[in-house]
């Protein structure tokens, strides 16, 4: 039997694009310890159907900085068998200092893509092609399975809630399917995020009470758009929880919805993970890179000459100034969610 060490991306969608590579190991009889910082560690909670993760542990990193001594200190433990001796590590990020870890701890086989100088700390290395030429992410992160890994296992990752808690206690006396969930954030920067103005037109134009969800520093965007949306149908229920549930309480609510909105963002990839309609509205991001991975979700993007740019911020003036996003009218991505509705 193999115990293999998942070092797991640090972002929220690209820990839910990594669940088929789970399962693929899994299935093929590897007990898989994952490594995952503390915002990202729910998703791999929510992953209870795959039967050979018996362990996710929080690890205190942040974004930015080697953090040397911590990584030492946690090396120090894998390598004492703290959680069993690893024969394999699956290092998912391109950073050198997410490399250290299992090279510091001594794991034997040390697998993942050429980055940031890593050809000392990984010892089975992949080339890693540039981002144009790599094809979804799913299947990248497949891929340090076997080159043959998508065709046995498929591409499209799974979540489940059963064990993850109760509904919060807000929604208790509310019905499953009956409402809406607005995701308007995107971490990544304004390039990626619809406008407060569409999203408010929006959710002003739909039958069903909406929810919606952020981080705290998305709050005063939610705050805002649940305003605008207000003094425009006043008589619409509108619950701005950004910045007030934890991630195991957003997925909760996000399986338990009718549909969601959302941009090209973590919590698209959770609500595809549990195949419920959904609209994604992309803007510099490439759907064909990153798409929501469920046959009951609309992509709506504008291929135009600059498109897509990958920028944080549209670095265009004028009337040309995040013409990606701004053209996509709420019009259209109320149709799509009426569309999905009659599938």
């Amino acid at each position: 039997m193999t115990n293999s060490l998942i070092i797991a991306p640090q972002w929220i969608g690209d820990a839910v694009m990594t669940e088929p590579l789970l399962r693929a190991l899994s299935e093929r009889g590897e007990q898989i310890t994952v490594f995952a910082v503390p915002w990202v560690a729910p998703i791999y909670r929510a992953m209870e159907h795959i039967t050979g993760l018996q362990a996710t542990v929080d690890v205190p990193f942040q974004h930015g900085g080697l953090q040397w001594q911590a990584r030492r200190g946690l090396a120090a433990r894998i390598h004492s068998g703290e959680w069993g001796k690893f024969d394999r590590a699956y290092v998912l990020p391109n950073s050198l200092k997410s490399a250290l870890l299992p090279w510091l701890a001594n794991i034997p086989e040390r697998i993942g893509y050429l980055g940031e100088m890593r050809y000392g700390l990984l010892n089975k290395r992949q080339p890693n092609p540039p981002r144009d030429a790599r094809g979804a992410m799913v299947a990248h992160y497949l891929r340090l399975a076997g080159n043959d890994a998508a065709n046995n296992w498929g591409l499209t990752p799974k979540l489940s809630v059963a064990t993850l808690g109760s509904v919060p206690n807000w929604l208790a006396d509310t019905k499953p399917k009956t409402y809406t969930v607005i995701a308007p954030g995107a971490e990544y920067g304004p390039a990626k995020r619809w406008s407060e103005a569409h999203f408010a037109e929006l959710i002003a134009k739909l039958r069903v009470p909406v929810v919606l969800l952020g981080s705290a520093k998305e709050s005063p965007l939610c705050e805002a758009i649940r305003d605008m949306a207000l003094q425009a149908s006043p008589t619409q229920i509108v619950h701005n929880l950004a910045g007030k549930t934890s991630l195991t309480e957003a997925i909760q609510i996000i399986a338990s919805a009718q549909s969601i909105v959302s941009n090209d963002s973590g919590l698209m990839h959770v609500a595809a993970a549990f195949g419920i309609p959904q609209v994604a509205v992309f803007g510099s991001s490439d759907p064909r890179h990153t798409p929501p991975l469920n046959n009951r979700a609309k992509v709506l993007w504008l291929q135009l000459p600059c498109s897509p740019c990958f920028k944080r911020e549209c670095p265009l003036e004028g009337a040309a100034n995040m013409r990606c996003l701004n053209a996509i009218t709420p019009s259209e991505v109320a149709g799509a969610l009426r569309s999905l509705a009659l599938r």
